[in-house]
């Protein structure tokens, strides 16, 4: 079972600063224990969220990407950055001195 089904998402338009839900691409991350040792892929692929993240982090555009891997889709793509999103949205404790 996938945690992170069914979450909807407020996208910012940058045209007026006005925010929309619009419906999440978080099902198409998936966790497998048995495949990729239990990271999260796109749509039980052995492609990692990471790798996805790591081609954009090394300036591949969506296009390129589309076409090194005719299997993604745009929305997987999507789907990597609303994953990588959500895990550095946390608090941050720091203790008492």
């Amino acid at each position: 079972m996938n945690p992170l089904r069914g979450h909807q998402r407020q996208t910012c338009d940058p045209t007026n600063g006005t925010y929309r839900e619009g419906m999440s691409q978080m099902q198409r991350i998936t966790f497998n224990s048995n495949q990729c040792g239990g990271r999260p892929c796109i749509r039980g692929m052995r492609i990692r969220v990471k790798d996805v993240l790591d081609m954009l982090a090394s300036g591949a555009s969506e296009a390129e990407i589309l076409e090194s891997y005719p299997y993604l889709e745009r929305e997987d793509i999507q789907a990597a950055l609303e994953y990588a999103a959500r895990q550095v949205d946390h608090a941050v404790l720091s203790l008492a001195k």
